[in-house]
């Protein structure tokens, strides 16, 4: 692989500044007035964000480095999914693996089963223990009715618990009472063959709004470096409804729930004990699941609300290498208050029933196969202003006790300081654990086989290589300090940084345990444990520029060190990222949206691999959106995706993966609203 010194810009990266400075200085063409986006950038950075302290703050005043992804940034951005919109936030690291798969986490630690970030849709956690992580394939939402996504980066365990170590992303759809009306969107093109979504919300009474959803695609396959299929081709089905009623002046209530059913083809690598001693599978995934949520809340005075909200959600994933069926039960209480003219206080309790069953499988196997798990948790934060409109401070803990690590406190102190309107800083200390997930504990996975008479095994049996959980009553920690500066040099541009060191202990890792004698194999265990620490630290930085009323500019740069691949658990993260989208309004019915992405070299924990690596090159890549309107209630456009290459990867799956490439994408859609 041909790559360039890391002292100055390689040939993509100067191409990158090149274009990048293009856009920036903007398109000749001049609209009628209309604006790009329907909020100013003052609007933006004065947007009410929930997910910092679980209560409506301005995100200027967050203490925390939170990106807000609007309903217009998904319009047009031109994604069709939930992990393909995060590339925009800095700090994350988004990887398509293949069709059907994603690498997604924040500030480091990125895998197909990346287990330290905690992902919600309205309040509902989409968690799961097999690998305390999240399914993206399966989370899918009607990005139509998304009202925006919060993304905070770095630890929010104080508020929202374990596992959100490295970051939390809440996908918040708007209410019913915003989306009276029907929308109807078909398409397809070369990767989404094709996709249908509808929808229909109104009013049910006097003070009741509802809406329902139903949509479904079919995605073509990706390919391998060699340009065959990949075999990844899948299709899904959902559909759901939300109920928003408000039945006094004070007390209002929500009920919805959502049902999905898909099958995700997959070609993977099997362990075998005859040789080649492994075999490529032609599988399908097999998914389903359901929920019902129900929230009241209540306004107490001008200064005090409560909610009360409840959960059932069920989940089940067969497929060859894991069968699991999951279900949750999830009670949260919450109440907000003002305790005289400094305190702003937050607290809240919640009881969580996770009951699985995981169903041996070829290559992995649990004792027990069934578990269920009481989780009890606690929070307490308050919000304490100190100088009047220039200094708050922030303290809070959460206390949970789970089954398998018992107690676990996990508290954060925060500072905002404002020397004038428009500049904030703030910095945080906190603590955040992940608690090990049901693999960990009760898991056996057979990696790989190793060849008997080779270089590796000089002996006459094959060697298989296994995975054993160790349940030693250990969660990984994080001490995170943060630091960040916002501020707004004039009002059409805002600028946000932050800047981190994170200080990793109890991180997983495999050591070599006593080979074992089984007949016709030995068999080498590696034990699963929480023995390794490490460190990580990086500067983040979102700027956003209405450089005139027909072109907005926004940029993301991410800058990640971190060596939390020294033990092999997880690859090397890209040093540096960077995303740039120019939104163009190139008349009153007519817009044009690109969307640049630069990101470094990197590398992906593979089992397959001599090294157990797996190099991958940076990239460049452009998408471009073009939308045109004929009729208010019609809007007609099309979307080129990876426009740069015929085909790039971006990551790896650990285990049973095979290397797969991105293409480059082209489709079209149809949007008619009444």
């Amino acid at each position: 692989m041909n790559r360039t010194s890391k002292g100055s810009p390689g040939p993509r990266a100067r191409y990158f500044m090149a274009l990048s400075l293009l856009l920036l200085l903007g398109s000749p063409l001049r609209s009628s007035g209309q604006e790009v986006v329907d909020l100013s950038i003052e609007d933006l950075m004065n947007i009410n964000v929930t997910s910092v302290g679980k209560k409506e703050q301005h995100l200027s005043d967050s203490t925390a480095a939170v990106f807000v992804i609007t309903n217009q940034d998904l319009k047009r951005s031109g994604v069709t999914n939930i992990p393909d919109a995060l590339r925009m936030v800095p700090g994350l690291t988004v990887s398509r693996i293949d069709s059907n798969k994603w690498a997604v986490n924040s500030r480091g630690a990125t895998s197909r089963f990346a287990d330290k970030l905690l992902v919600f849709i309205d309040g509902r956690t989409v968690y799961t223990p097999f690998f305390s992580g999240v399914y993206w394939e399966v989370q899918d939402v009607m990005l139509e009715d998304v009202d925006r996504i919060e993304v905070i980066r770095g630890p929010g365990a104080t508020l929202w618990g374990a596992n959100a170590v490295n970051g939390v992303i809440n996908i918040i759809t708007r209410q019913a009472s915003d989306t009276v009306g029907g929308v109807v969107t078909v398409g397809g093109g070369t990767t989404e063959e094709g996709f249908a979504e509808a929808r229909y919300g109104a009013a049910l009474g006097k003070a009741t709004h509802g809406r329902f959803y139903a949509k479904g695609f079919k995605r073509d396959e990706f390919e391998r470096a060699s340009g065959d299929g990949a075999g990844d081709d899948w299709e899904m089905a959902q559909g759901g409804f939300r109920v928003d009623t408000r039945r006094t002046a004070r007390d209002s209530f929500t009920f919805q729930g959502d049902l999905y059913d898909g099958e995700i083809n997959q070609e993977v690598v099997l362990p075998s004990l005859a040789p080649p001693y492994a075999e490529i599978v032609e599988d399908t995934a097999d998914v389903s699941g359901g929920n019902l949520l129900t929230r009241w809340q209540r306004v107490l005075s001008s200064t005090s609300d409560l909610s009360l909200q409840l959960i059932y959600d069920v989940s089940k994933r067969e497929e060859a290498f894991t069968n699991e069926e999951k279900e949750n039960i999830d009670v949260d209480f919450q109440h907000h208050f003002k305790a005289g003219e400094r305190h702003d206080i937050v607290w809240g309790a919640g009881y969580q029933r996770i009951h699985d069953e995981l169903a041996d499988t070829s290559v992995l196997t649990y004792s027990p196969e069934s578990r269920t798990d009481d989780l009890f948790s606690a929070f307490l934060q308050d919000e304490i202003l100190l100088s009047d409109n220039r200094l708050w401070l922030t303290l809070g803990s959460k206390v949970e006790h789970n089954e398998s690590t018992g107690y676990e406190v996990q508290p954060s102190a925060r500072l905002l300081f404002s020397p004038r309107p428009n500049h904030k800083l703030w910095a945080a200390v906190s603590r955040a654990v992940r608690t090990p997930s049901r693999v960990e504990r009760d898991g056996e996975v057979t990696l790989y086989v190793v060849p008997p008479l080779s270089a590796e095994n000089p002996s006459p049996l094959p060697v298989v290589v296994t995975g054993i959980g160790v349940d030693d009553e250990q969660s990984e920690e994080l001490i995170a300090y943060e630091v960040g500066y916002r501020f707004m040099p004039r009002p059409t541009i805002s600028v946000d940084i932050a800047g981190y060191y994170h200080d990793y202990d109890h991180l997983r890792v495999t050591r070599q345990g006593a080979p074992e004698f089984q007949g016709t194999y030995i068999k080498q265990p590696f034990l699963l444990v929480h023995e390794f620490s490490s460190r990580a630290y990086g500067a983040e930085l979102a700027t956003a520029w209405q450089v005139t009323d027909w072109l907005k500019e926004d940029l993301a740069y991410t800058y990640l060190n971190s060596n939390l691949e020294e033990e092999g658990q997880v690859g090397r993260e890209p040093t540096h990222q960077v995303s740039l989208r120019s939104a163009v309004d190139m008349g009153k019915d007519l817009e044009l949206d690109l969307w640049l992405r630069y990101v470094d070299d990197s590398s992906a924990a593979y089992a397959a691999s001599p090294d157990g690596t797996y190099e991958i090159d940076d990239y460049l890549t452009l998408d471009i959106r073009l939308s045109w309107s004929p009729a208010p209630a019609l809007e007609l456009s099309v979307v080129g995706q990876n426009l740069l290459d015929e085909r790039h990867p971006e990551y790896v799956m650990e285990n049973y993966g095979l290397p797969t490439e991105v293409p480059r994408s082209v489709y079209g859609k149809i949007t008619y609203r009444f």
